[in-house]
């Protein structure tokens, strides 16, 4: 199948954000013209990040700064997803958070009981009787040691072992961060266990997509300047994935990688470009 008929053929695009349609706090040039190019062709889009260090309420200002306009059911992150994971399979379990404030929000916001905030002293000597039921580990731009002590300590002693998403390195203007994936290897070295990934490239993702857009999987593309989240979620679970070249991926690691996208572009715009 061409680049054209792919793109005829999808429905909705779920766009990655940094390294796809923006860069740090910088727009990519051309990803307004490819929405655009989406409403003229009758196709929809929305947004989905693996970035749980913020929540989608933060997303839709960033945005809106950049002259992108969308309502909330217009953007998913790995945390909405993680959410929904723990109210279907372990509603009413205690969760010890790694994450920042607007995180700990959307959890609080939705139900989940959060050990942080009642027993911020849980390993001091008096208090070793409790323990969460399980640690989850976001995007944790505020992790300090006594937190990534806690969750080793509380992972070893029982603790299932939950994160957002896999990603190893978070790309910025100048280089690139530690990201959720790395604050795992970290946990997994120190415990020897490892955790149950929820967000890009897992089905889970594309199950909370299908069910909030009611479009079928065979019409959704994953469009995302990595392979093995971007790509590899639709590639690996029935819908379509597409990469970009604007971000961290390069047209050199295609070669190397299990994972083959349906299609590569240099950019959302040049995606936009045969859309109409």
């Amino acid at each position: 199948m061409s680049e054209i008929d792919i793109l005829k053929d999808i429905d909705l695009f779920v766009l990655d954000m940094d390294g796809t349609f923006y860069l740090g706090n910088n727009i990519i040039d051309g990803s307004l013209e490819f929405l655009e190019a989406v409403k003229k062709a009758g196709k929809s889009y929305m947004f989905f990040t693996n970035n749980s260090s913020t929540n989608s309420d933060k997303y839709i200002e960033k945005l809106a700064g950049m002259k992108c306009f969308i309502k909330k059911d217009q953007i998913m992150t790995s945390g909405d997803v993680m959410i929904r994971f723990l109210k279907s399979n372990y509603d009413g379990k205690s969760v010890y958070l790694l994450g920042p404030k607007p995180l700990e929000d959307s959890f609080l916001e939705a139900g989940i009981e959060l050990f942080n905030r009642n027993n911020e002293d849980a390993l001091e000597p008096d208090n070793l009787d409790k323990r969460p039921d399980i640690v989850v580990v976001g995007f944790d731009k505020t992790l300090d040691f006594r937190k990534l002590s806690n969750a080793c300590t509380y992972i070893r002693e029982g603790a299932l072992f939950l994160a957002t998403h896999l990603d190893i390195n978070c790309p910025m203007p100048n280089g690139f961060i530690p990201d959720c994936g790395a604050i795992c290897k970290a946990i997994e070295l120190s415990t020897g266990e490892q955790p149950r990934f929820v967000g890009k490239p897992f089905k889970e993702t594309v199950d909370m997509i299908v069910d909030a857009t009611k479009v079928p999987k065979e019409k959704i593309a994953f469009v995302g300047d990595r392979i093995y989240t971007d790509v590899a979620t639709g590639v690996n679970n029935g819908a379509k994935g597409i990469l970009v070249l604007t971000g961290e991926c390069q047209l050199s690691d295609v070669e190397n990688s299990d994972v083959k996208p349906d299609a590569i572009f240099e950019s959302i715009y040049e995606m936009g470009k045969m859309l109409i």
